[in-house]
């Protein structure tokens, strides 16, 4: 299959595929910030005792979670022009990639504040700190460790799901390969730099998650290593 491709054509595109492989990371980087943010948000106000503040931000991971990114961003790119709101395709596109992965994110934050032990929690707030001081020194930094993998696996989700900016004409990695089919009438060709440019990406985010993994558990890996 390998020796089919048209590797001449390929090489010819490849300066729309970088085009395409640097926008996807840029989109990516900026929406999973955007995410990050909104994650915070949302699990700040998750975590709050009052019920005024839980609502918004439970409604919102349910609702996000409950419809699929296509639909969302949709909503946004046709929705939005009926109220007046006119942006660019790029920026819609960042707009639903971070409000859909806020959610998850929203979740992975929360998960890993509440695995804190709840002793140490009661012990800071028996000393005097503010809740705002507990969470400073005691609980984000315990809390950050088992943090870092799963949102690295978010990050990874939140690139494949770049793809979908495709369908509103973003250029993209996924929307240079269906220029390449579209034009040349070489889907294989097309499909397999797209693959390619993703698989790249995504051995990146590998590689940082499993050095994370080597720095939190160092014991575990020289353990493993010994055998």
């Amino acid at each position: 299959m390998l020796l089919d491709l048209n590797f001449r054509v390929i090489v010819e595109t490849l300066p729309e595929f970088w085009t395409g492989f640097v926008a996807t990371l840029s989109i990516s980087l900026a929406a999973f910030a955007g995410a990050l943010a909104i994650g915070i948000v949302a699990c700040a106000m998750s975590l709050q005792p009052s019920r005024f503040m839980q609502a918004p931000a439970v409604a919102y991971v349910d609702v996000i979670r409950a419809t699929p990114l296509l639909a969302q961003l949709y909503f946004l790119y046709f929705g939005l022009p009926n109220f007046g709101i006119l942006m660019p395709e790029i920026l819609v596109g960042i707009i639903a990639l971070s409000l859909n992965s806020g959610a998850y994110v929203s979740e992975i934050i929360r998960s890993g504040i509440i695995s804190v032990s709840a002793g140490q929690i009661e012990a800071s707030a028996s000393s005097g700190m503010s809740y705002w001081q507990q969470m400073r020194l005691i609980i984000l930094p315990q809390a950050l460790r088992p943090m870092v993998s799963p949102l690295i696996g978010q990050a990874i989700v939140l690139v494949k799901d770049s793809s979908l900016l495709s369908l509103i004409s973003v250029l993209e990695l996924t929307r240079a390969g269906q220029v390449l089919s579209n034009d040349k009438f070489m889907p294989v060709e097309g499909l397999a730099t797209t693959a390619t440019g993703y698989l790249i990406i995504y051995f990146g985010l590998k590689l940082m998650a499993g050095g994370w993994s080597r720095l939190y558990h160092p014991m575990a890996s020289h353990a493993a290593l010994e055998r």
